[in-house]
């Protein structure tokens, strides 16, 4: 039997981005594990006046990115972005570019990926740092009522990156 994984966690990220900013800038997930994250987005819609990519659109994909690669590292835990920043090293005048996320290091709380997103010559467009992409929490709380778990596992409570519907539960030493 086939594992259709990837294909479920397409399927849960296309369901759970509709109305959000990743869904509106027309993200899409070709491929998606805790070490390996490809999404693309197109750039008419994402650019600035000057007719070229957004760099804030770039974040935004480097950023949708690692924090998917990050829940799909911690499954069934909540994970918060702690830090963006890019580079940009060329424009993007049409067309869609490609992003691609590569786990440089998984931690029990911690995960970082290198974000590297190119035009469709292949050429460098941007490049997000190994910065840390985020903390997981535990447990995790819904938000929103379209929140599915990503990794299909029954036993996993629901868990999903940062700005598509979870926080952290309140401790003792942080309150609701």
């Amino acid at each position: 039997m086939a594992d259709d994984s990837g294909q479920r966690i397409r399927d849960a990220y296309d369901l759970t981005s509709a109305g959000t900013l990743p869904g509106r800038m027309g993200i899409k997930i070709l491929d998606a594990s805790a070490q390996r994250v490809v999404g693309t987005m197109p750039v008419a819609g994402n650019s600035q006046p000057y007719g070229l990519l957004h760099g804030g659109a770039s974040c935004v994909l480097a950023e949708t990115l690692g924090s998917l690669g990050s829940a799909l590292h911690a499954p069934g835990r909540a994970v918060l972005g702690i830090e963006i920043s890019a580079t940009h090293h060329r424009g993007a005048a049409g067309g869609e570019v490609t992003g691609v996320a590569t786990l440089l290091h998984g931690g029990r709380t911690l995960a970082t990926y290198e974000i590297v997103i190119t035009d469709e010559q292949g050429r460098r467009v941007c490049t997000r740092p190994a910065c840390p992409d985020a903390r997981a929490h535990q447990p995790a709380v819904p938000l929103a009522s379209a929140a599915t778990d990503l990794t299909a596992q029954p036993a996993s409570p629901p868990g999903l990156t940062a700005g598509l519907g979870y926080r952290p539960a309140p401790s003792p030493s942080r309150p609701a």
